[in-house]
């Protein structure tokens, strides 16, 4: 991981090795904490841009809304942030990371009405989450032996810190069995998402992604689902079994970090013809025209430095 100069904490721009915090740091022991995974990308015409910031931000404050969680910040004030920190970092590109988080004080589950809330912002250079290459020719993906979790287990509308613990396990494990990514099915044993990504599948024409009601409700997913359909490509949501994926022409993932990934296999069936198909070649190539600046109509979108 490339180190950036700065960390912003609290109202203040901190030293990156010098942005630490109290090991008895409420969300370190319990998890109740919300962040976002945002991404500045340099446009064509030399300056950079946010991509649907406010967005973002707006999901953040959602989610220490339903962790019962008091923001410190409303989400122009955050956005400002952002922006400060990005600049002060000299950065043209790079990985943007608020953290809203139960500071230390009192511990025990109930504190988190007690401890002061913090917010800390962090950016760094990253490149392809799942490689380049996965970009170009796309994934191995297995299902996972970990279930996405019930609706009335976590909140599915937070990105809370402490619910990556089921995509981490997922993840490792996938890794560990060689594959890049895994796919987890939902507790009625329905695909639902990567560890980090929201999956979409086409197959005899038709564009699918699984509903959000065991899902994040992601903001490239979104982005996805409006490219597609400004595209002439309608986008139906609704459950599908994992054979569905074995069987389907196309396959992606979207996510901030994942961008658009082609996932080529499934649980070493192949997908389709094993690389990126037409749907998502196009959707792609939209995408990332669109974050470097060279779709006007989607400028709204972004938010330039």
């Amino acid at each position: 991981m490339e180190k950036a100069k700065f960390i912003w904490m609290n109202g203040d721009l901190v030293p990156w090795d010098e942005a630490n915090v109290h090991v008895l740091t409420h969300t370190l022991h319990y998890g109740v904490g919300a962040f976002e995974g945002i991404r500045c990308y340099k446009c064509e015409d030399g300056r950079s841009a946010v991509f649907r910031l406010r967005e973002h931000l707006m999901r953040l404050w959602q989610s220490c809304r339903i962790l019962g969680i008091d923001c410190p910040y409303d989400v122009d004030p955050m956005l400002d942030i952002c922006l400060e920190t990005i600049r002060a970092n000299e950065l043209e590109e790079c990985y943007i990371r608020p953290l809203v988080y139960v500071a230390a004080g009192q511990m025990g589950l109930g504190a988190t009405s007690e401890n002061p809330i913090h917010l800390s912002v962090a950016v760094w250079p990253w490149g392809a989450y799942l490689g380049d290459d996965g970009l170009a020719n796309g994934i191995r993906v297995c299902t996972s032996t970990y279930q996405r979790y019930h609706v009335n287990t976590f909140m599915t509308k937070a990105k809370a810190c402490g619910h990556y613990v089921n995509s981490i396990m997922a993840s490792v494990e996938a890794q560990k069995a060689g594959y890049q990514e895994a796919l987890l099915l939902d507790v009625d044993g329905y695909a639902a998402e990567g560890c980090g990504e929201n999956l979409f599948i086409v197959r005899d024409g038709k564009v699918k992604t699984p509903p959000i009601a065991t899902v994040l409700e992601g903001i490239t997913r979104n982005s996805a689902i409006d490219i597609l359909g400004d595209q002439g490509v309608k986008v139906v949501e609704e459950r599908f079994t994992r054979d569905e994926v074995y069987i389907a022409d196309e396959a992606f993932f979207t996510g901030t970090a994942a961008e658009v990934t082609p996932v080529a296999s499934l649980d070493d069936r192949v997908i389709g013809a094993g690389k990126p198909g037409p749907v998502t070649k196009r959707l792609q190539e939209e995408y990332f025209a669109i974050i470097r600046g060279k779709r006007p109509v989607y400028s709204e979108w972004l938010t330039y430095l």
